[in-house]
């Protein structure tokens, strides 16, 4: 399906600004899962696409609403279904260089480990115009709403968010795992993204690189979804704890004293309702 389709789009209440345009790609933060954080000028970017294509991380209930018209791609890079990155490129350039105003739904921030970068890159190259509608990142989001603040005026005064996919072992790795242990350490909040496979290996790299095994540690999982999770441990139980609590992914990893900050809150925090 290719062409805009002028007469089709859009509601008159979105104003001209905020549609999607014919011949563009949109790339769309969809936020960390649920509906109701997705930004206004996403959703009416959404509402004017002709065609979206979507990660596996989009919460179904995000593109069920969309125009009949819209035609909604599943390009999610699932085990069992993943979409090689040049064809989700090509694809984009393809709909764009047709007429349709396109939409690439990426989980979270587009720019925040979503290779929205790379999209950027490949599109420029080929002069092909795109625009970017920023995301809430679950680097915030998860932590947010497990009442962890990233940073307390008495506790922590920087952040440093790494992905987990990077491990120890790996040659010429570009996390310097001392750097970070003495960050953290010294105060810093650390958050790891992705890491839940990797988490064994994470650990005993801070550990060796001398960060107390009493540090605190909280693993958010599907952070704003019906089924979110927070697992509290410490840096020397963390492992024992994610495997007894079967912690599977998405999940978002947070260290630091700012951890303990959920323990003087959770009674009274009231937990996230998603849509």
């Amino acid at each position: 399906m290719t062409g805009s389709r002028e007469a089709e789009r859009p509601e008159p209440s979105i104003p001209a600004r905020a549609q999607a345009e014919p011949g563009t790609v949109h790339l769309v933060g969809a936020g960390p899962g649920d509906p109701d954080l997705l930004t206004v000028r996403a959703r009416w970017v959404l509402e004017t696409a002709d065609v979206v294509f979507h990660d596996a991380l989009v919460r179904e209930a995000m593109v069920s609403s969309l125009p009949k018209s819209t035609e909604v791609v599943d390009v999610g890079k699932r085990v069992e279904h993943k979409t090689p990155q040049s064809a989700i490129n090509e694809r984009l350039v393809e709909r764009a260089r047709a007429g349709d105003a396109v939409v690439r739904l990426k989980g979270g921030d587009p720019f925040v480990y979503g290779r929205g970068g790379e999209e950027a890159s490949y599109l420029a190259e080929r002069d092909v115009p795109f625009a970017v509608v920023p995301g809430v990142s679950s680097v915030i989001a998860a932590p947010g709403v497990a009442g962890i603040p990233l940073t307390h005026r008495d506790v922590a005064s920087r952040v440093t968010v790494i992905t987990g996919h990077e491990t120890p072992e790996k040659e010429e790795s570009a996390l310097d795992w001392a750097a970070l242990a003495d960050d953290v350490a010294s105060g810093a909040t650390l958050v790891m993204v992705m890491g839940v496979r990797t988490l064994d290996r994470n650990v005993a790299a801070l550990c060796e690189h001398g960060v107390d095994g009493e540090t605190p540690i909280a693993l958010v999982e599907r952070a704003t979804w019906a089924d979110q999770r927070v697992t509290r441990a410490t840096l020397s139980t963390v492992v024992d704890r994610a495997a007894a609590a079967d912690v599977s992914p998405p999940a978002t990893a947070i260290v630091g004293d700012v951890v303990a900050h959920r323990d003087a809150i959770e009674d009274v925090l009231r937990p996230f309702e998603p849509a």
